[in-house]
Formats: structure tokens, C-alpha cells, sequence
């Protein structure tokens, strides 16, 4: 993990869904810079549930955004499995199409929540605050 939600320090971000469309419209909504006390952004994109899980094994992920939606391996399993298998994961935030959902992105242990469609009015506030947060957590790995 990266001192992402700084002014200065790149934050990784990584996007899944098995949609490109949706990756896309993540990444339009959210920008290259949600604020302008959070550093740059990159962006890494994931089309399947196993990329997710490889790259973040692989380190160097700050926040994870993943399709409730996505299929065959939703948003809310790779969170779950995240949860429990990954010591000091990133932060996760779920795309919900529902908002009764939201329930099952709390079972998976997500730490906020975006409803689909995308809205690019709350999104760059709600990647900000999770990024500011996990530059806050103490890095155990």
C-alpha cells in the first residue's frame, strides 16, 4: 500500500467489472483526481473476478471498485473473498444496482457502496474519502 490519499502520492485504483462499458463510465465518473487533497490516480482495469484476486496479491493496490453486477463472479463475492484471504487488503467499494443491496455489499465486508449508473457527483467524493481512510490505516504486510 501507497500513502494514497495525500496531495502528492499516487493512489492506485483498481476497477472490475466484466463489462468495459462499466469500467469506463467508473473511470470517466471518479477522474483522474477526485480531489485536490488526493493524489493522482491509476487505474487498473480487471474483466474477471481471478485478475481481481492476482493483482491484489500482487500488492501496490490502494482501492478496489467492483460490480455488484458482474458475472459470472460478482462485485460482492471477490469483496467477500478478499475479506478472507487477503492480510491488509484495500479498501473496497461495490457497485449496486439496487439499494436494498446494500446489505450484501455490508455481508462482504466492502467499506462503501456506489449506485449504478455511476453518478459522477458522488463517486470522486466517496473514492477521495475511502482513499483518504486507508492512508490512515497501519500497513501490516
Amino acid at each position: 500500500m501507497t500513502t494514497a490519499g495525500t496531495p502528492d502520492a499516487p493512489a492506485t485504483v483498481l476497477v472490475y467489472s466484466a463489462r468495459a462499458e462499466i469500467r469506463d463510465a467508473v473511470r470517466t465518473a471518479v477522474g483522474r483526481r477526485p480531489a485536490p487533497d488526493v493524489g493522482p490516480l491509476t487505474w487498473v482495469e480487471c474483466a474477471t473476478g481471478g485478475e481481481v484476486i492476482a493483482a491484489v496479491d500482487g500488492g501496490g493496490i490502494d482501492l478496489c471498485i467492483l460490480d455488484g453486477e458482474s458475472q459470472p463472479m460478482g462485485g460482492l463475492a471477490v469483496a467477500r473473498q478478499l475479506e478472507q484471504e487477503v492480510p491488509d487488503r484495500p479498501a473496497v467499494c461495490v457497485l449496486i444496482a439496487r439499494q436494498p443491496d446494500r446489505w450484501l455489499a455490508h455481508w462482504s465486508r466492502a467499506e462503501a457502496t456506489l449506485p449504478l449508473p455511476v453518478d459522477p457527483l458522488v463517486a470522486p467524493d466517496v473514492v477521495a474519502g475511502l482513499l483518504r481512510e486507508s492512508a490512515r490505516r497501519p500497513v501490516t504486510r
